[in-house]
């Protein structure tokens, strides 16, 4: 799991992380630790947001070298962030404090 979350513990504000495939959570620590809830929220998100495709714009958030992914982050906002990241076959998830204007 190192190689699966390395630099994730080194981002600023963090205060958790997932790391998800279609088979479950892979690692997770933090606020976020063992969240199966999250994880399968998330992956829902993911799978809705993989579904869409927006005329004419379908390309520009595809995922390079990916097929089929049209997004390559998402962000969900409330007193945290949970910043949503898709590459190969995982999902990275990060919550960190909101830094509110």
């Amino acid at each position: 799991t190192a190689a699966l979350t390395a630099g994730l513990d080194r981002i600023p504000d963090q205060l958790g992380y997932l790391v998800i495939s279609e088979d479950g959570v892979l690692a997770s620590a933090g606020e976020l630790e063992n969240d199966e809830h999250t994880a399968s929220v998330i992956m829902q998100m993911v799978r809705t947001a993989n579904r869409f495709r927006l005329s004419g714009s379908a390309d520009h958030f595809r995922s390079p070298g990916s097929e089929d992914v049209p997004f390559k982050r998402m962000s969900v906002l409330e007193d945290f962030v949970l910043a949503v990241t898709v590459s190969g076959q995982k999902v990275f998830v990060v919550k960190r404090q909101h830094a509110h204007p």
